[in-house]
């Protein structure tokens, strides 16, 4: 595998995070050996309560973190409704968001996450993709959409749902390292050959 000694990324959770997409992404990008923090957000308990009642600690709360992109190489935003109501009407993430697109570092989103992407200004011309009925239209007419499962573009990555979860976060993996690596840890996994 890579040295990733120096890759590190930033994973947020709120109340109503969708449980598949936030802990596929980080277990998978744990296995890569990536260094992953887990991000709190505006959450009322000591743990988060995700969309389907799962309950997650996150590593640190988002008031008592360096909010900038120095050090870290990417930032993920996972889907559930409730979680991208949240942080689309947090300035400080929306503000790390787009500080670390502007820092041409990673920036990925799933499911209804994309919507965070929307609220905190990732620009229009960017192809994009996102769970599909009222998250898509909302997207729809701004974007360059695709339903595609996983789209990149540029440092911009986004996909579609809890379904989709692996070869997001494998996406991630392969983007932040190299095909390699990603591939080395499907395999361990037994994933399927077609996510």
């Amino acid at each position: 595998m890579t040295d990733t000694t120096a890759k590190k990324v930033i994973v947020c959770l709120t109340d109503g995070a969708e449980e598949m997409e936030f802990t596929i992404t980080v277990d998978i990008l744990r296995r890569a050996r990536l260094d992953v923090t887990v991000v709190g957000v505006d959450i009322v308990k000591e743990y988060a309560l995700c969309s389907r009642g799962v309950k997650i600690c996150p590593d640190v709360h988002f008031k008592d973190f360096l909010s900038t992109s120095n050090g870290y190489d990417a930032i993920v935003i996972p889907g559930g409704l409730n979680c991208s109501k949240t942080l689309a009407g947090h300035k400080g993430v929306k503000q790390l968001i787009m500080d670390f697109y502007n820092n041409k570092k990673i920036v990925a989103f799933i499911c209804a996450g994309t919507l965070v992407a929307k609220a905190a200004g990732i620009p229009v011309t960017h192809k994009v993709t996102s769970y599909p009925g009222a998250v898509r239209e909302q997207l729809v007419n701004v974007y360059n959409y695709s339903e595609e499962r996983v789209v990149v573009d540029d440092n911009v990555i986004t996909s579609r749902g809890p379904g989709t979860s692996f070869l997001f976060a494998l996406t991630i993996v392969e983007q932040l390292l190299d095909v390699n690596t990603a591939n080395s840890i499907k395999k361990e996994m037994l994933t399927a050959p077609t996510l």
